[in-house]
């Protein structure tokens, strides 16, 4: 993976969880520090609970700042045409059911499915790339092969 786009909301988001995540150390070392005070590590659960906290928190600074050189940061509100891109809001529909669903193609580090939003790189949404109202593409899932068709596509200019 060569860039990884992301969105300027999106970045100033993971910017602030970052910001966050370093102002959390101290608290967390000093958990550790109480802890130690209290004697028997072996059997000290606010001690390894403390521990954990601290090995969750440097993962995902360390996963933060290792993506950070990849971001191609994009504004959404410069986009626009008729084709499924980054940062497009694309309406399908389930050829087979006749269901639509509302997707807003985003980078993998704030795409929430629950929000309407999926990464560009996942199945879906590499299936989706490139395509213009009424083109249809198949995408493979756990209950099989699913064609859908292109019903719209707009650009909003902002996370949905």
């Amino acid at each position: 993976m060569n860039t990884i786009p992301i969105s300027k909301e999106g970045h100033q988001a993971l910017m602030q969880e970052l910001e966050r995540l370093k102002k959390e150390r101290p608290e967390v070392v000093r958990a550790i520090k109480e802890a130690r005070e209290e004697g028997d590590l072996r059997e000290n659960a606010g001690y390894d609970a403390a521990r954990e906290r601290q090995g969750m928190l440097e993962a995902r600074i360390k996963d933060i700042e290792s993506r950070m050189s990849l971001f191609n940061i994009i504004d959404l509100s410069s986009l626009h045409g008729d084709k499924a891109i980054f940062g497009a809001t694309v309406t399908v529909e389930d050829i087979d059911s006749g269901e639509e669903k509302v997707f807003t193609l985003l980078g993998p580090d704030e795409a929430d499915y629950a929000k309407g939003s999926i990464s560009v790189f996942s199945p879906i949404g590499r299936a989706m790339l490139g395509k213009q109202i009424g083109d249809e593409f198949t995408v493979e899932a756990p209950r099989g092969k699913i064609s859908y068709e292109v019903i719209d596509i707009e650009f909003r200019g902002h996370r949905p």
